[in-house]
């Protein structure tokens, strides 16, 4: 199969300065790339958290977000995330709205590979039941954001280093974290 899906490689003002195919940038020396995350609620106010494939080359079988993904060149990245979160997660979205448009981070796992991204946070809302790609997904649960922000204070090591780092700056989780380690 040959690799078309390509990523924006970014400078450190997230500024585009070229493409790269995505199977080349995610190793042990991972160029600076625009990627997204996504947080979606239900109806209910539940959040979707995800379990990543177990062939992910990244983070393979933690629980994370509800979705990540990479826009293509000239994506704008809304759009993007409307097409990663059909195929994901076989969601239509609504209410989506920026909610990190700054986040970014380095982590690496593991086997070594490094994920460095810049990475602007999403979080919307939908109204259906997931439909999991089970190269992307192998288990999605909606949880109670204080039971998903205990969790990730108690386990962090189940979760995605993203989503540890994302919850501790989004509203979706206010208190929830501070009132978890005071207890």
């Amino acid at each position: 199969m040959v690799d078309t899906e390509l990523v924006v490689l970014v400078d450190d003002d997230g500024q585009a300065i070229g493409t790269a195919p995505k199977s080349s940038v995610h190793g042990t020396d991972t160029a600076l790339h625009l990627a997204f995350s996504c947080h979606v609620l239900n109806d209910d106010g539940q959040v979707l958290v995800t379990r990543r494939a177990l062939h992910k080359k990244t983070w393979p079988g933690v629980w994370s977000n509800s979705f990540c993904g990479h826009p293509q060149p000239a994506e704008p990245l809304i759009d993007a995330v409307r097409r990663r979160a059909e195929f994901e997660v076989g969601l239509t979205l609504h209410d989506i709205e920026l909610a990190l448009p700054l986040f970014r981070y380095r982590a690496v796992d593991a086997t070594g590979i490094v994920e460095h991204e810049i990475c602007p946070v999403y979080v919307a809302r939908t109204s259906h039941e997931p439909v999991l790609n089970p190269l992307e997904v192998v288990d999605a649960e909606w949880v109670d954001p204080q039971d998903l922000a205990a969790s990730l204070v108690t386990t962090p090591w189940a979760f995605s280093p993203w989503l540890v780092l994302q919850a501790e700056q989004l509203h979706l989780f206010d208190g929830a974290l501070e009132q978890r380690r005071a207890s």
